[in-house]
């Protein structure tokens, strides 16, 4: 380790290099900006689905301040936390807006975040060498939802009390674990003054504190080996005089006026529903939220918040009489395995009796629909993680697949849709049946894509990205 060495400033320099010139002394700030942002090399080619990862930045920065000022007058006490949410509403100044402002923010949150899966989705962001940016990204992804689960309670409104209460009490359909996970996580028999602390700690302190951390690691796993774009081409295979990719540019000030143009819309975007519509008809704040938590009545229909609904129409589709379909189908992705798959002998077999054992699972006999629409449940979210070793095709943007390929993710992506508005919705035989085909379209999109992704006349890929400026 080099010893330590001041920076020599001329006297008549001005103060703010002299302070700057200080602080790098002690502290890598320049490097960092530079390696992070500033000088960091982004290909020219990035389109508008390139402005969620920013506006994802923003809406988290937004979601800590309001949260902040938010728990200065919330009361995480059974007895006391609706009313000081009332409180916040009517007395303290301004506080309707903060409220409004971090209810919409959750919102917006999910929906960047979707927006900005679905870019990866379609460009191939997560195949080699960004498995891992994509696994962090996942892993976000978990921690947005377990924040919005452990934050939804918190008003202690009529549909965050029930709702939390039917979610919880899944986890109690587990074998074996299941009751005692429920009790632990509820922190008491039934949700209660236990329950509210223990969510508040979750949702103010340790899950942010993952996040916060998970963030970093995308941004820094994402610099190290550089950023996707729509052509899917990577740029540091060709590299200019300078050691730079002749493809890419500087990220400031290019994108960062990019961006900020980006800002401006969402903002106004967003402004426009915290002020003239931040329940959003029922979907980002229900009515039943605004009357007090009673334990002794129970809402006709109970539902969590919409970016929920399409794994709880996952789960609310594993019906008893959906589970011979269910047996058939694992039956028939076995055999398709062992016809289609180039997989080692053992691994077929191994997969097999996995599939055997499954299945006698579901008979009536042995465990209940409600353990296994849990185990869809979570089955629909975790898939995603494994997304980068379930494509096999040979390109990774969709520009230059087969052009049926966009209908599969079409039908893929109306499919959730779909899934999501259901989830909204009070359950009816019609409906039902439509998310267990919805369901069966979602998990079919990813356990068949080893063999649909590599299929078809796929387009040749450009030596240099195509760029037209603008």
């Amino acid at each position: 380790m080099a010893a330590f060495k001041e920076t020599k400033f001329p006297a008549d320099a001005p103060v703010a290099e002299k302070a700057l010139g200080w602080v790098d002394d002690r502290f890598p700030l320049t490097k960092l900006w530079n390696d992070q942002w500033g000088k960091y090399y982004a290909p020219k080619n990035f389109n508008f689905w390139y402005i969620f990862g920013s506006l994802a930045m923003l809406v988290l920065v937004l979601q800590i301040v309001t949260g902040i000022f938010l728990t200065m007058h919330y009361k995480p006490d059974a007895a006391l936390a609706f009313n000081s949410v009332e409180y916040i509403m009517r007395e303290v100044p301004w506080g309707w807006l903060v409220r409004y402002m971090h209810s919409t923010g959750a919102s917006a949150f999910f929906i960047i975040v979707y927006l900005h899966m679905t870019r990866g989705l379609l460009y191939g962001s997560y195949r080699k060498p960004r498995e891992l940016i994509w696994l962090f990204g996942f892993a976000i992804f978990l921690c947005l939802m377990a924040e919005a689960f452990f934050g939804y309670l918190l008003p202690w409104g009529q549909m965050s009390y029930w709702g939390a209460q039917v979610i919880v009490n899944l986890f109690g359909a587990i074998p074996l674990i299941g009751p005692d996970l429920s009790l632990w996580i509820r922190g008491d028999y039934v949700v209660s003054d236990a329950t509210l602390n223990r969510f508040f700690a979750f949702h103010v302190i340790a899950i942010p504190l993952v996040l916060l951390g998970l963030v970093a690691a995308h941004l820094i796993a994402l610099h190290e080996v550089g950023s996707s774009n729509p052509d899917g081409i990577e740029v540091k295979e060709n590299l200019g005089a300078d050691g730079h990719p002749v493809d890419s540019i500087p990220s400031h000030p290019y994108y960062t006026v990019h961006d900020l143009f980006g800002v401006s819309i969402f903002l106004v975007i967003f402004s426009a529903v915290v002020f003239f519509a931040p329940e959003m008809g029922g979907y980002f704040l229900e009515y039943n939220n605004f009357l007090p938590g009673d334990s002794l009545k129970t809402p006709l229909h109970i539902a969590p918040t919409w970016y929920f609904t399409p794994f709880y129409s996952v789960l609310r589709a594993t019906t008893a009489d959906f589970m011979y379909v269910l047996m058939a189908v694992v039956a028939a992705y076995v055999v398709f395995i062992w016809l289609k798959s180039r997989l080692s002998t053992t691994v077929k077999s191994i997969i097999a009796a996995i599939a055997i054992v499954a299945i006698i699972g579901m008979l009536p006999q042995v465990l209940d629909a409600k353990f296994w629409g849990v185990v869809f449940f979570g089955g629909s979210v975790v898939i995603l993680a494994f997304l980068p070793w379930l494509d096999h095709s040979p390109v990774k943007s969709i520009r230059y697949r087969p052009s049926w390929h966009k209908y599969v993710y079409a039908i893929f992506g109306l499919s959730f849709l779909i899934l999501g508005y259901l989830g909204t919705q009070a359950p009816t035989d019609t409906k039902t049946i439509v998310s267990q085909v919805c369901t069966l379209i979602y998990f079919s999109f990813f356990l068949l894509m080893p063999w649909w992704s590599a299929m078809g006349k796929f387009k040749t890929v450009p030596s240099r990205v195509t760029f037209h400026p603008h």
